[in-house]
């Protein structure tokens, strides 16, 4: 019988779709009919999971699940509900999209998880007493220190100057200055448990 131009058969199916007379074999797990679906069709179908994912090994992926699919549920194909290769067309669109859906799933998790880690509590009552504790030790050493050593530091690591200011500033030789400072340090050093 001929409806709207189409030949059909009594069971509403189109005689002339191919894809449809393989997915019949196929869902009688019929392997000839379906490695002469997947030769039919894998290539298109790939074109278009990939034009979908951009990815080629992830469209490889998803091209073997479109066509486990198709395997598996052969039988659910009805041929007077559409084409054959619409079927397929349809499962490997669907399947594209569930990989894009779950891997922005995939990173949105991610981002959550990282900006919930970056968002550690910060103990700043604590560090504050650290901070402190560490600065009485500095200035206890720093006293224990002879003046002319203890007002080269000062100077250099409070005040900001180089060795050469600080040198004009006290009206003593550089190198005398330099002197002072690197034994100063050492002796700060050694008072306050640090290994060189």
């Amino acid at each position: 019988m001929v409806i709207d131009g189409v030949h059909v058969s009594d069971d509403g199916s189109d005689p002339t779709d191919p894809v449809a007379d393989l997915l019949e074999r196929i869902a009688s797990a019929d392997q000839a009919a379906f490695a002469q679906l997947y030769d039919m069709l894998s290539s298109r179908v790939f074109g278009l999971i990939r034009r979908v994912l951009v990815d080629p090994s992830q469209s490889e992926e998803v091209l073997q699940e479109v066509f486990l699919e198709i395997w598996q549920s052969a039988s659910r194909f009805t041929p007077n509900k559409g084409q054959g290769r619409s079927w397929v067309l349809t499962i490997a669109h669907r399947r594209a999209v569930d990989r894009v859906r779950s891997a922005q799933s995939s990173a949105d998790r991610d981002a959550r998880i990282g900006l919930r880690d970056l968002d550690v509590a910060h103990d700043g009552v604590s560090e504050h007493v650290e901070l402190k504790i560490e600065g009485q030790r500095v200035t206890r050493a720093l006293k224990g220190l002879p003046e002319p050593q203890r007002e080269a530091l000062t100077l250099a690591y409070f005040g900001g100057y180089s060795q050469s200011e600080i040198a004009a500033l006290v009206g003593a030789p550089l190198g005398t200055v330099k002197t002072r400072m690197r034994d100063g340090l050492s002796r700060l050093r050694t008072e306050m448990g640090v290994q060189k």
